[in-house]
């Protein structure tokens, strides 16, 4: 069974972001990058199918600048078996619709049974890529996804989502997009072993024009949405402390609460 996953480069959650002068992109110099936590998700379900299965292929595909190649890699040491990187300047800009174009126009060259991806990635939290991929595809897709089990003869799988007060069981044919939802397993750490193998596992890069690709389709150009303005959020104001004894302090929480707050 082949599988692609697809994964998103974006700061480290812990990571100071600040936004540029021209309050549409934020400063991706000299802070930390890692893989997207829920493309984790999808990476590791991709290896343990595999591994129960006992064959196939699981392919990593991004679409990033040269920095991306540190995500792909780490996938690659994960035990992800190549991988594909979608370089190109012209893709700088790109909305998530530009997005899965490129990423559509690159799995046409790929085979693949299943294709899977995190629920969003934690940077803009569109939560679009995968939806528009699978129309741009002509695939099913089911998302927030915390269970998968794949049909004997894999023409199917079933998808178990968390809803409100409940699970949602829903049962695709294969190929599919299906996004990954934390809960679905836990990643697992990449071994030395893994890290030294990473190096001699292929990394092919694609540019646009290798994906029959005008500069006019991707990027900024090609986006259906334009950001006018990012601003880091308000500053919190300063934290007041309530002093006296447990019943007093208790008191007058309520009543600042009550009085000040006005939030009960």
């Amino acid at each position: 069974m082949n599988i692609v996953v697809l994964v998103k480069q974006v700061p480290d959650t812990e990571a100071k972001i600040e936004v540029k002068p021209d309050t549409a992109n934020i400063v991706t110099e000299n802070i930390t990058m890692v893989v997207n936590p829920y493309d984790e998700y999808a990476v590791e379900e991709a290896l343990q199918i595999k591994e129960k299965l006992g064959e196939g292929e699981v392919t990593v595909v991004g679409l990033g600048p040269e920095k991306a190649t540190e995500a792909l890699r780490t996938c690659l040491a994960m035990g992800a078996d190549k991988a594909v990187h979608l370089k190109d300047e012209a893709f700088d800009g790109s909305d998530s619709y530009a997005t899965a174009l490129a990423l559509s126009k690159a799995l046409e060259e790929i085979p693949y049974d299943l294709v899977l991806c995190g629920k969003q990635a934690v940077d803009d939290d569109n939560a679009a890529v995968a939806i528009e991929l699978a129309e741009l595809l002509g695939l099913p897709h089911v998302a927030v996804v915390t269970k998968i089990e794949i049909s004997d003869d894999r023409t199917k799988a079933v998808c178990h989502r968390e809803i409100e007060g409940a699970s949602e069981v829903v049962e695709t044919t294969l190929p599919a997009v299906i996004t990954a939802q934390k809960g679905l397993n836990e990643p697992r750490y990449a071994s030395l072993k893994g890290i030294m193998g990473a190096k001699r596992k292929p990394l092919d890069v694609k540019d646009a024009a290798g994906l029959g690709l005008s500069p006019e389709q991707v990027g900024a150009q090609g986006a259906k949405i334009k950001v006018v303005e990012m601003s880091p959020p308000p500053l919190r104001a300063a934290g007041k402390i309530v002093p006296g004894e447990p019943d007093e302090a208790a008191r007058e929480t309520i009543r600042l609460l009550r009085e000040e707050a006005k939030v009960i």
